[in-house]
């Protein structure tokens, strides 16, 4: 089975279907503008730090400080839930490896503004029921139905759930 990696807690919080697609090695994010931006911010923003730290290829990092505080920056609050669940995550994940992170934040360096997570801010029992609906979604053999939501038409899986 699988890791089950951030970028897939942060998509079952988007889109059921999109994190079925991901899943299944389906990407469309090459094609997709925003993703390009975002990825452009990610880049262009707090140079000096060290960046994507990658940890047993489950957790992938913006940036990290000292040990202590991890780092993830995005360019809207849209789906603000979806990254705090992806940084808690990441929180979670570290203090399985013994690894005691004093916070998370997100950064969103566009909007000039950051939303702090504490380690303690995280419910073990929630956890467990976003990693189970994960697993579930893992082992769909077609992908979940469409949402029809107006960020879908943003979607770089656009064209997939819809044309």
């Amino acid at each position: 089975m699988k890791k089950i990696t951030g970028v897939m807690v942060y998509y079952n919080f988007v889109c059921k279907r999109k994190l079925w697609y991901f899943i299944k090695d389906v990407t469309m994010e090459h094609n997709s503008d925003l993703v390009s931006m975002g990825k452009l911010i990610d880049e262009t923003s707090y140079e000096r730090e060290k960046k994507n730290i990658l940890i047993d290829e489950t957790i992938n990092i913006d940036f990290l400080r000292e040990w202590k505080v991890i780092h993830e920056v995005k360019k809207s609050r849209k789906i603000e839930d979806a990254s705090i669940w992806q940084l808690k995550y990441y929180l979670w994940v570290l203090k399985q490896k013994g690894i005691e992170i004093e916070k998370g934040i997100i950064d969103y360096p566009l909007l000039r503004k950051r939303e702090t997570i504490y380690p303690n801010d995280i419910n073990e029992d929630e956890m467990n029921d976003v990693l189970e609906e994960i697993r579930m979604v893992m082992d769909m053999k077609s992908p979940p139905g469409t949402l029809h939501k107006t960020r879908c038409k943003k979607c770089a899986y656009y064209e997939l759930c819809f044309i």
